[in-house]
C-alpha cells in the first residue's frame, strides 16, 4: 500500500496500515512534504518582504519543524478530546494516523512554487493591484478542494485510530478548532488594535 495514493480514497484503511506498519520517521517524511505545500499556500497575502527564492527555501527548511510541532499539538488535542468520546488511541497512533491529513497539500507544491517564482507580488502582497496570473483561480480552487479533503481525511483517520464512529471523530476534530479560534480571537483583536 502506498499511503501517498491510497489516503485519498481509503483514509481509514491507510491510517491503520501506517499506524501498524510505518515508523515515526516515515510519518515525519509525509508531514514534511505536506507542510511544504501548506507553508507555500500560507504565503498568500502574507506581506513578507523577502526574495522569492528565500521564501521557497524557508518553506522547505521550516516544514519539518512546523510539521512536528503542529502534529504534536493536534495529536495531544485529539487524544484528550477523543478520550471523552471513549476513544482508545495512543498518542503515537494519533501522531502517525493524522499525518495522512497533510498528504493532499503535496499537490499544491508545484502550483505555489510557480506562482511564487513567477508572480511573487500577486501572491504575497495584500495591496497588489496589477495583473493576476492565469493560474490564480485554478490554484485557489485547488487549495479549497485540498483543505476540504484534508479535513475529511483527518476525521477518518481519527475515527480509525480511536476506533470511534465518524460523528464522534468529527466532534473530536472540530471541538479543538473551535476552542483555538475562541482563544485566539481576543489575541488577534488586541494585536490588530495596537498594530493597525
Amino acid at each position: 500500500m502506498n499511503p501517498l495514493i491510497s489516503t485519498w480514497l481509503q483514509p481509514k484503511r491507510t491510517a491503520r496500515y501506517v499506524i501498524d506498519h510505518k515508523s515515526t520517521g516515515y510519518t515525519m517524511l509525509i508531514l514534511t512534504l505536506g507542510y511544504i505545500g501548506s507553508l507555500l499556500a500560507s504565503l498568500r497575502e502574507s506581506d513578507f518582504v523577502m526574495a522569492s527564492v528565500w521564501l521557497l527555501i524557508g518553506s522547505i527548511v521550516l516544514a519539518p519543524v512546523v510539521a512536528f510541532i503542529g502534529n504534536s499539538i493536534l495529536s495531544w488535542l485529539y487524544l484528550k478530546v477523543g478520550s471523552v468520546f471513549d476513544g482508545g488511541a495512543t498518542y503515537n497512533e494519533l501522531f502517525k494516523g493524522i499525518s495522512l491529513s497533510v498528504i493532499p497539500y503535496v499537490i499544491l507544491i508545484p502550483f505555489y512554487s510557480v506562482w511564487l517564482m513567477t508572480a511573487t507580488e500577486s501572491l504575497i502582497n495584500t495591496a497588489y493591484v496589477g495583473p493576476i496570473p492565469w493560474y490564480f483561480l485554478p490554484t485557489l480552487l485547488l487549495t479549497f478542494f485540498v483543505s476540504v479533503w484534508s479535513f475529511g481525511i483527518s476525521v477518518a483517520t481519527v475515527a480509525e485510530a480511536h476506533q470511534i464512529s465518524i460523528w464522534k471523530a468529527f466532534l473530536t476534530v472540530v471541538i479543538p478548532i473551535i476552542v483555538i479560534i475562541v482563544l485566539l480571537m481576543p489575541i488577534v483583536f488586541i494585536v490588530s488594535t495596537f498594530v493597525f
